[in-house]
């Protein structure tokens, strides 16, 4: 079923001429290339804590999403289906196995971390919508340009808002108790090792 619904979009991607291919490659880009920028600004330029927090989440997202991908091992599509055929340059950034997205994880950890920071504020709350349309967009796009399948997509942007709800549930607990910051820090430092020898 989801290599059909892959099949559905190539079709209706040729169909239309590969209209939105090139918005769709651009978004997809954007949330590996530029899009860490933005936490990077919020620390520097904003709110230290809350560009601390999206940074935090973000590290420890993509190290999950890595560590499942190594973990589940699936193949892309089109390795899977030699029917479906990615659009334009797409292909050339959809490295190593498919499960999860990575741009689907990368696009919830930041959009969807910018999204929780600014939600509690009437300034910012527009901010947050924003991201979150941006975060969906980028996860279809992935879907649109036949580089992972809808389950691929669910999962990266599922483990990304683990990932910020761990994180949230982490940074509130050691703002009640900062003496135990050193603690948690080695701990990172310890479980990051011991992704990067899995």
């Amino acid at each position: 079923m989801d290599i059909e619904y892959l099949l559905f979009l190539q079709n209706w991607r040729n169909a239309t001429n590969n209209m939105l291919t090139p918005f769709m490659e651009w978004i997809s880009l954007f949330a590996v290339t530029y899009l860490i920028m933005i936490p990077i600004f919020v620390y520097w330029c904003m709110d230290k804590k809350k560009g601390l927090y999206v940074l935090a989440a973000y590290d420890m997202g993509i190290a999950l999403n890595a560590v499942v991908k190594l973990t589940a091992c699936i193949y892309r599509p089109w390795i899977r289906d030699a029917r479906v055929l990615p659009a334009g340059d797409a292909i050339t950034t959809a490295t190593g196995y498919s499960f999860p997205s990575g741009h689907s994880s990368t696009s919830s950890l930041i959009y969807g971390g910018l999204a929780v920071v600014g939600w509690n504020s009437k300034k910012t709350k527009i901010f947050s919508v924003i991201a979150v349309i941006c975060m969906l967009i980028t996860g279809f796009s992935r879907n649109y340009l036949g580089v992972h399948t809808p389950q691929d997509v669910f999962v990266g942007l599922t483990l990304g808002w683990i990932s910020l709800f761990i994180m949230h549930k982490i940074f509130s607990y050691l703002a009640e108790h900062p003496e135990k910051e050193d603690l948690f820090l080695l701990a990172g430092f310890i479980i990051g090792w011991i992704g990067i020898l899995y």
